[in-house]
């Protein structure tokens, strides 16, 4: 349905909102609220729909201004129905991460906090520390986000000298194990010494040990080990023995004093500002902390109890049902804890308590998560504090009209001319926006192996970039303006800030071409020159004056590097690309999806060398008669082959 943008509110045709309340059902449901642009603005749920939704227009004095300025804006309102409370919980979650509403309660992807990822989606899943939670496998399990990352990476390292794990992305040799194998720190995965099936006996256990199960595992691993010795298998048995201390050393020392430290429990609470919220969520199992986990909100996107409730709603779709507690401690009392209480007692198959203590020990746990959410609000704070410091010193040094929000930043790489890239990558309110990270392959002719010309390659890619901008003389260019609760981000990618990597040659070639796009008054462009780190304006032969330790130059600077490392990195892959496909395309017969699949099953140039034929013809649509010319390919004749003839003859 797609709304009019004439059409009147409904705060100001009572009629409409009346008739449309009286369509809402008393059930267990989910809402959507749209404006005149028929964009969501806020996706809600509730037991009972009808009475939910009505009293965002019946108490509209009482709300808060966030809250108000969003059912000024109400055109239409939407819903679904569902069974039980539960199924509106979960569908809320989903639809929320979705569309990704304005007034909701969106957690920020802070990318200081790590997160363990197990890959359950391969044969052989492996264990690693990632910043980034992606989604591409959907039996992929991500554990975290954890605050203390030298914990999270003493935890892995311990783990994987007590478990034999895979410890390489890929083998290190075609045919053999590595060292791991021979120390007994790998099962011999490469070369498929041990099963898919046993493997994933010892991930599960693995496994354990981060959905806090620690003290489950112990008596796990006790029972394995007094079977051993009884079996007389004492090298199993001892072996059994140091996974168990070992998992008795993580945590020793981290004991949380409570009286009935049988039963496991979250304590989450939060410190905020005017713009941030520092959520920390406490994992104790057994009376001891097993995970301190982090998360970054808007602090004027919902109350205290609002942003807590998203948090473990978020928190708690993601997990395994073992990892819920069976009690919940929280700072400030949830809006719909009922619900919340309702769906995780469902998940794990017993009853989950979520309560606000008020009584000593619990309520002093509380104290302690409270105030370590203090030192990372802190700690957000001088970090936050420290890139507007940078950005303000960068708008006044460069006479900006306002605090440059979108900086990107363009650097050149290649070889002597040949493979030939660039790279954008894109600084937002001073932090990189690696999803609008880009590279880009150069075209130009001028531009090949052995003559190089940056000039001409940055001005291609600048003309590429703003192409979609261009305007004809005299024209204006178009300033988007964003809606109330739109962010200028998602309205347009128009940068406020250009820097070029290099010196006046590279920033004359990009004024030139922007001069023809007649864009020049709308882009504001700077280069910084590698040698002695000058800024050069256009139309300026003289650097900027500025001192090495400047928050702005510093905060160029940090732009400058990463795009130097992307270009680079692009341009090594590009170049090992076209090594690898050079060689394989001198083979008669050979095309470019065989060449994939070839590589895909051999990983290198190497290892298909050292294959015989009938290993090369192993591979999907590769015959006899081809095998046999890979392998001669990598295998001419050499002039003694032949035998010389008899003198006899």
């Amino acid at each position: 349905m797609t709304t009019g943008s004439t059409t009147p509110t409904l705060v100001k045709h009572p009629e409409r909102l009346e008739a449309r309340l009286k369509e809402i059902p008393l059930t267990p449901g989910v809402y959507f609220m749209r404006d005149a642009a028929d964009n969501i603005l806020y996706i809600g749920k509730s037991k009972k729909l009808r009475s939910r939704v009505r009293s965002y227009f019946r108490d509209r004095h009482d709300h808060n201004p966030r809250t108000a300025l969003m059912v000024m804006q109400v055109v239409e309102i939407e819903f679904i129905v569902t069974d039980t409370e539960a199924e509106a919980l979960a569908l809320e979650a989903n639809l929320i991460k979705q569309h990704q509403p304005h007034f909701n309660v969106l957690l920020k992807d802070d990318k200081k906090y790590p997160y363990l990822c197990i890959t359950w989606a391969e044969d052989y899943p492996r264990i690693f520390i990632t910043r980034k939670r992606r989604s591409g496998q959907v039996k992929d399990r991500y554990y975290g986000p954890y605050v203390d990352v030298y914990v999270l990476r003493s935890t892995l390292s311990l783990v994987k000298r007590l478990f034999p794990l895979r410890q390489r992305p890929k083998p290190l040799f075609k045919d053999r194990p590595c060292l791991n194998y021979d120390i007994g720190r790998c099962p011999g995965v490469c070369q498929h010494l041990i099963t898919p099936e046993e493997y994933r006996k010892i991930i599960k256990k693995v496994a354990m040990i981060f959905q806090g199960r620690t003290r489950e595992l112990e008596d796990l691993l006790t029972e394995h080990m007094e079977r051993a010795a009884a079996d007389l298998n004492f090298e199993q048995a001892a072996r059994l023995r140091d996974q168990i201390r070992g998992l008795q050393s993580l945590g020793a020392d981290q004991k949380v004093a409570l009286s009935d430290d049988t039963v496991s429990r979250d304590a989450i609470a939060l410190m905020a500002d005017d713009h941030h919220a520092c959520i920390q969520l406490f994992q104790i199992r057994a009376g001891r902390l097993v995970g301190r986990l982090g998360f970054l909100a808007d602090a004027q996107s919902g109350s205290p109890g609002a942003i807590l409730q998203r948090v473990l709603e978020d928190h708690y779709q993601t997990v395994d049902a073992v990892e819920i507690p069976a009690e919940i401690l929280c700072q400030h009392e949830l809006p719909d804890a009922d619900m919340l209480a309702a769906f995780l007692s469902s998940r794990r198959g017993r009853k989950v308590a979520i309560a606000v203590p008020q009584r000593q020990g619990k309520a002093d746990l509380l104290d302690m998560v409270e105030r370590n959410a203090g030192y990372e609000l802190a700690r957000t704070q001088r970090f936050a504090d420290r890139n507007q410091q940078a950005l303000l010193d960068l708008a006044d040094l460069l006479d900006l009209p306002d605090i440059p929000h979108r900086i990107e930043g363009y650097d050149i790489s290649h070889i002597q001319g040949s493979d030939a890239v660039a790279s954008q990558v894109v600084f937002v309110d001073g932090l990189p926006a690696k999803q609008h990270y880009r590279h880009y392959k150069i075209k130009s002719s001028q531009v090949r192996a052995g003559h190089s010309d940056d000039f001409a390659s940055m001005a291609e890619v600048i003309q590429r970039r703003f192409r979609r901008y261009a305007q004809s003389p005299g024209a204006i260019a178009p300033t988007p303006t964003p809606l109330p609760h739109q962010s200028s981000d998602k309205v347009s990618d128009f940068p406020d800030l250009i820097m070029i990597d290099g010196g006046k040659g590279q920033l004359s070639a990009v004024v030139k071409v922007l001069r023809d796009m007649n864009l020049l008054d709308e882009v504001r462009v700077v280069s910084l020159a590698k040698q002695r780190e000058e800024l050069f304006l256009p139309g300026e032969s003289l650097p900027l004056t500025t001192e090495a330790e400047q928050p702005g130059v510093q905060l160029l600077r940090r732009l400058r590097d990463e795009a130097h490392r992307f270009a680079v990195s692009f341009h090594r892959q590009k170049r090992s690309d076209r090594m690898t496909r050079s060689r394989l395309d001198d083979i008669a017969g050979l095309g470019h999806h065989r060449q994939k699949q070839l590589l895909a099953h051999f990983r290198s140039i190497d290892y298909i060398r050292q294959a015989s034929p009938a290993q090369i013809g192993e591979v999907s649509g590769i015959g006899p008669k081809l095998a046999q010319q890979i392998y001669d390919y990598f295998h001419p004749p050499q002039p003694d082959d032949h035998p010389e003839p008899s003198s006899s003859e």
